[in-house]
Formats: C-alpha cells, structure tokens, sequence
C-alpha cells in the first residue's frame, strides 16, 4: 500500500473537496488519493495552527512536507507573510498549487522538494506536522535540519504525538533550540523551537 510521502503514479485519483473554519475564515482544500489526511483536516494540524502564538511570525514562512496546504494556506490568508510549502509527493504539491488558487493566496508558492533539497534561501518561520510514517531518521532531518533554514532568530512550529515520540524527540531538540511546549491536548504536543 502506498504511503502520503511516496510517489505512486498508478494511484487512481479520487478528487474530493473539504472545507475548514478557523481564525473567524472559511477555507476549502481539494485532496485526493495518495496524500496525507485526504478525508478531513488532521487533528494535529488544526491544533497546531490553534496553538501558534501569531504575533510572533514574523517574516517569511516555510511549510515543510505541506501535504495538500493547509498550514501553508491558513498562515497566509490571516498573517500575510510570504510563504513557501513543499513536499515530496507530486500529487500533493499539485494540490496545493489549486488550493492556493482556491483560497485566494497571492503570497504562496509550492516547490517539489524532499525536504530542504530545493530551498536556497533562510525564513523566519518553519512549520511542520512532520511525516511520522516515514520514521525517525526523516523526521529528525526536517525538525534539527531547520536550524540551517532559520534566520539566526527563527521559530520552528511543529506537532509530534506522545506515542510517536514526543519527549524524546523534545529532548533531542533541545540540543539545538530551546523548546516551548504549547499545548498538549489528546496525546499531541504543539512543540515551539526557537534558534537561539
């Protein structure tokens, strides 16, 4: 069975469209086969955008494995930063190119990228709900490769399950950011990293 951070063309696609409501907006997402939470909006990822402390992004954002938008897409509708979303499956940066349209974002772009391979430039911000299934090894390089993509003040948002590893990922990272816990809520812990 295929996984949402693998590329399987024989995948049948099966375009369906979802709505959101969050920060007071109303945001629709097209998702499809083959991509990460093609049903609804994760669980994870809505408190992870519920948990951030919005006045402190600044600057430009960077979603890291964006899935189909959604973190991308919220931040740019209510902070009107510039921000750029990757992923490694084609199918969901092709998503999310739509999505963009969808939503009327005039400050996002999406880039085919495994992780930080295509990004050349530093942000302010990275957010990420990090692809678990592809195991600790990827997720490791997304959540401590960050501090090369941070400006020398930058924030890195994330979401991490307890049974996935919560703590000893936090412990992990505090090697090279010091951590916030935001939130803890229904086993999932809305972590905030700052590049000191």
């Amino acid at each position: 069975m295929s996984q949402y951070f693998e590329n399987d063309v024989s995948l049948t696609s099966h375009l369906r469209k979802i709505s959101l409501r969050l920060f007071d907006r109303e945001f629709s997402f097209y998702t499809d086969n083959g991509v990460f939470s093609k049903t609804s909006i994760d669980y994870g990822s809505k408190l992870l955008l519920e948990s951030l402390p919005l006045s402190s992004i600044t600057g430009d954002i960077l979603d890291v494995g964006c899935g189909y938008g959604t973190l991308g897409i919220v931040l740019e509708r209510v902070l009107h930063h510039p921000v750029t979303m990757v992923d490694v499956n084609r199918r969901a940066v092709h998503l999310t190119r739509r999505n963009i349209k969808e939503n009327h974002c005039e400050l996002a772009e999406v880039l085919v990228s495994d992780g930080y391979e295509k990004i050349a430039k530093k942000y302010q911000t990275i957010i990420t709900n990090p692809p678990i299934r592809a195991g600790k090894e990827v997720v490791y390089r997304i959540l401590i490769g960050a501090k090369d993509y941070l400006e020398k003040d930058g924030n890195l948002f994330f979401v991490i399950r307890k049974e996935q590893g919560a703590k000893s990922t936090i412990s992990e990272l505090e090697k090279y950011y010091d951590i916030t816990v935001l939130e803890r809520k229904k086993g999932f812990f809305i972590i905030w990293a700052k590049k000191g």
